[in-house]
């Protein structure tokens, strides 16, 4: 079913031109840090009817692609069998290792998402708002081309100690994967909007959230 929703005007903060892709509604960047519960955040807007583009879903897509598969043959033939599946595991860790396979294999991705993200977009019917859940929103400076930007937050400890948790892993381990990403009360700071997860599940409240929006 299409969504009716709309960003309320005082919060659209760009024009088409200047917009991820110039992309024709507002879009409304929801990001977060590892375990701070952007996903539970997207999955709840979801229920709502929200419209939601999802970033690392894309980026599934644009593996699946033919010029990502060729590329891969061609460069990194050790990560793809012959049915053309790709081995993620090994892929991740060339990623890793190396900051040329990083820069190609992002080059790789970013170049096709556009056409990817329009796709999405116009599967969602063309609604009046986007809602992009993007992990990487301020790293990879996204910022500028969204028209509001909202983190889904929880304290630094917090987010340590819902990573062990959910991954079963030391807490060494845990900072250390933390420590990829822009520490989450710097992300805060830069937000038009936090949504503050530090309680549990059911203390989750979108309800001010919601208010930015005409249903």
């Amino acid at each position: 079913m299409k969504s009716s929703i709309k960003l309320k005007k005082k919060y659209i903060s760009l024009k088409k031109d200047k917009r991820l892709y110039e992309m024709p509604c507002p879009i409304v960047g929801l990001t977060g840090g590892i375990a701070t519960g952007k996903s539970t955040v997207s999955k709840i807007l979801k229920e709502k009817n929200f419209p939601i583009i999802d970033a690392d879903a894309l980026v599934k897509e644009v593996y699946k692609s033919k010029e990502s598969i060729e590329h891969l043959k061609k460069y990194y033939s050790q990560v793809i069998n012959e049915e053309d599946e790709i081995n993620f595991k090994l892929l991740r860790e060339y990623f890793f290792q190396d900051i040329q396979i990083q820069n190609d294999i992002e080059s790789l991705i970013y170049r096709q998402l556009p056409e990817i993200f329009l796709n999405a977009y116009k599967d969602l019917g063309s609604p009046k708002v986007i809602i992009y859940d993007v992990p990487l929103l301020f790293e990879k400076n996204l910022a500028p081309f969204i028209d509001f930007k909202v983190v889904v937050y929880c304290p630094r400890a917090k987010q340590v100690e819902r990573l062990m948790a959910r991954d079963g892993i030391e807490k060494d381990l845990a900072c250390k994967i933390l420590s990829k990403q822009i520490n989450i009360e710097e992300k805060a700071k830069l937000a038009d909007y936090v949504i503050n997860n530090s309680g549990s599940a059911e203390d989750l409240n979108l309800k001010q959230f919601l208010d930015h929006f005409d249903f």
